[in-house]
């Protein structure tokens, strides 16, 4: 029996933390050039690890603090603490707690939190994707002009390198092939608003499993798609995702791998 009852419970709790943090003072540290990390994501990291620990002792947990190495297990539950670390720090309440359970290399149960705006999403493998109760459903849009498509941009845009061109490439292609593009900054919320059809696409490079994990099961049982850049199975290795409602998928494909 899929454990999504005490998911939920640990996010509600974990959101606590995170709410806290969202108004208070804030230890601010740099994982990278722009790559904020406060005291928060660390205190509701080591929360949510003890928590799932005890609820999954099977399971490898991997956290977007703490963890090094491999992303590759048998049974892993990907968490982060809070995707947004940059709209929590400048006080934007779009961010999420994430959490996706994996085995065999599929996802089984995933669950997104904003715990702001009091906003869960989740799934289980099989029954469906729900937000707050009601069940969710990706949008009917099927022309690409007339989509709605969000993405966001790698911390490795400040070295101006391929991750940065290929960025300004894409978004030249596509602006003029879509009604236009949101960026706001959590990846994991991004791929939920393509599940209930407020977006109809979504792409991205080097996100991490963190990222994704929980978002990508609540998108394909809401209706949706996934792949690599290329069009083919997405695996937490690969350079890029993109994500849709399933009708408009080809089209953006398109328009991506024509860069």
């Amino acid at each position: 029996m899929a454990k999504i009852e005490q998911l939920k419970a640990i996010a509600l709790e974990a959101g606590k933390i995170v709410r806290e943090g969202f108004a208070a003072h804030k230890d601010v540290n740099y994982k990278g050039l722009v790559d904020l990390v406060t005291d928060y994501d660390i205190k509701t990291e080591k929360f949510l690890l003890d928590a799932l620990g005890k609820e999954f002792p099977d399971h490898t947990l991997i956290g977007e603090e703490s963890h090094q190495g491999s992303y590759a297990f048998d049974k892993a539950i990907y968490i982060d603490p809070i995707d947004g670390t940059t709209n929590f720090v400048h006080g934007i309440p779009h961010l999420a707690i994430s959490i996706g359970v994996w085995e065999g290399g599929s996802p089984r149960i995933g669950v997104v939190y904003n715990p702001i705006l009091e906003e869960m999403f989740w799934a289980v493998a099989g029954e469906g994707a729900y937000r707050d109760g009601e069940k969710l459903a990706v949008s009917s849009q099927t022309q690409l002009q007339q989509s709605l498509i969000a993405t966001g941009f790698p911390y490795a845009k400040v070295n101006r390198g391929i991750e940065y061109k290929w960025v300004i490439r894409t978004l030249g292609n596509l602006l003029p092939n879509i009604r236009d593009i949101r960026r706001l900054g959590a990846a994991a919320l991004d791929l939920c608003y393509l599940a209930e059809g407020k977006t109809d696409g979504f792409y991205e490079i080097d996100l991490k499993p963190w990222d994704v994990a929980a978002g990508i099961l609540i998108l394909l049982e809401a209706g949706g798609k996934v792949t690599n850049i290329s069009g083919e199975a997405f695996g937490f290795e690969e350079k890029g995702l993109v994500a849709s409602n399933g009708k408009i998928h080809a089209p953006l494909l398109e328009q991506i791998a024509a860069i």
